[in-house]
């Protein structure tokens, strides 16, 4: 980190002289958390830290000063895109796509393999894709479902960005949900269309296909929903989900449902509070009878596909969500640089937090690094809760102008369709 400090000469000669101090530090906090405060480039005086190392180096003229930090700014830019272009050319990462299924034919397995299966002629398997317009409760529901908190929840729209898979498994079935980002009216941004690629992706790819709708909302098409879906619309069954009816009247539950059976061309609707799980097992029983006869995907002792670095870096969304307002959980991508398994230690994970403006970083390490600290151990106690076991957490924060629109950066963030195995 760089901190400039202008020195006063004597009143007398009425001269400055400009030093900086080049230095990098850690702070360690008690929480057991580390935290890495970034460089800002504002010319702000009087700031002081305690730092391991510090090399001086006076100047004569403020250009003298502003030169020299302009050279060293570049240089340093340079050194971040080189290690951003190794971090993408990484060959112990490669990718599982959630576009297409796994092949389960039976006729590709020889006798052993199909004994230890165990295959039951009864036993049913299938995607079920979630959708429906942000903020709805897809990912709360997901979670009842599966009956771990899977899926970052919060009550701000456009909470969850990637199509999550959560496996729920029983001893005659198998239902790979796939939890999808809110439907989106306006797509403003690169990242924006590819969420909602994926959306369709997962509709087309259903073997039955889950909408929720807000029962607290005066009842409307779902037509914006449905489209992408094309003619397979016609063939999947649809199954309307009436979410959140425990914050209404019985009353008016039975009058949305009547409407939404009566002017929605689905199969069947079912209200439920995905919050509490009431009408969940109604859920679950119209999938079974859906679903066709078919092995699992999966083992049945796993309840995703994804890593756990994934699960890490949506927790640490989740925090920025719950912690910070307007348009700073919108603009941070959280990637996890590093996770490092220690048999005789704590587990090292190193996180970056990219946001597209010095002002959006300022914001997020708060006033002497308060509100990263705050961030940083809310979302570790979280991390350790997942993984049960302990953990070294190092977050740091940096700006990529414009990540967003950068669809090369978005489809190795997982934003295309695929998920990093490491």
């Amino acid at each position: 980190m760089k901190n400039l400090t202008l020195l006063a000469a004597s009143t007398s000669t009425q001269q400055f002289l400009f030093q900086i101090h080049n230095s990098f530090f850690a702070v360690g906090f008690t929480t057991r958390t580390t935290f890495l405060p970034n460089r800002t480039t504002e010319l702000t005086p009087h700031i002081c830290c305690r730092t391991k190392q510090c090399r001086s180096k006076a100047f004569s003229t403020k250009q003298e000063l502003l030169a020299a930090l302009q050279k060293q700014e570049e240089e340093e830019e340079e050194e971040e895109e080189e290690e951003e272009q190794e971090a993408y050319s990484d060959d112990d990462t490669s990718f599982l796509s959630l576009s297409m299924k796994p092949d389960r034919s039976l006729g590709l397995l020889d006798d052993y393999e199909t004994e230890e299966l165990d295959f039951d002629p009864n036993h049913r398997s299938g995607y079920v894709a979630l959708l429906g317009m942000p903020n709805v409760g897809k990912s709360t529901l997901a979670n009842q479902m599966v009956g771990q908190r899977l899926s970052i929840v919060t009550d701000k729209p456009q909470t969850t960005r990637h199509r999550v898979l959560c496996i729920c498994s029983g001893s005659d079935y198998q239902m790979i949900l796939y939890d999808t980002p809110g439907v989106l009216q306006e797509q403003r941004h690169k990242l924006d269309s590819m969420m909602m690629q994926n959306v369709r992706s997962a509709a087309v790819n259903a073997d039955c296909v889950l909408i929720l709708v807000d029962a607290c909302k005066a009842p409307e098409k779902i037509d914006e929903v449905l489209e992408g879906m094309g003619d397979h619309k016609d063939k999947v069954p649809t199954l309307l989900i009436m979410n959140k009816k425990d914050l209404i009247k019985p009353g008016e539950v039975a009058k949305k449902l009547e409407w939404y059976t009566k002017f929605t061309d689905v199969d069947e609707v079912i209200p439920v509070s995905a919050k509490y799980g009431h009408g969940v097992e109604d859920v679950k029983n119209w999938i079974l009878s859906k679903l066709p006869n078919g092995p699992a995907y999966f083992p049945k002792d796993i309840i995703s596909e994804h890593p756990e670095r994934f699960f890490v870096g949506e927790i640490i969304r989740e925090k920025i969500f719950l912690q910070y307002r307007k348009e700073i959980p919108y603009v941070c991508q959280v990637n996890v640089l590093s996770y490092k398994a220690r048999p005789n230690a704590k587990d090292f994970i190193q996180v970056q937090i990219l946001v597209e403006k010095n002002s959006q970083k300022i914001v997020v390490i708060g006033k002497n690094g308060n509100a990263l600290k705050m961030l940083a151990t809310a979302a570790r106690l979280d991390i350790e809760d997942f993984l049960q076991k302990k953990v070294f957490l190092e977050i740091q924060v940096k700006v990529k102008e414009n990540w967003r629109q950068d669809e090369g950066f978005l489809k190795h963030s997982g934003y295309g369709g695929q998920i990093g195995v490491y």
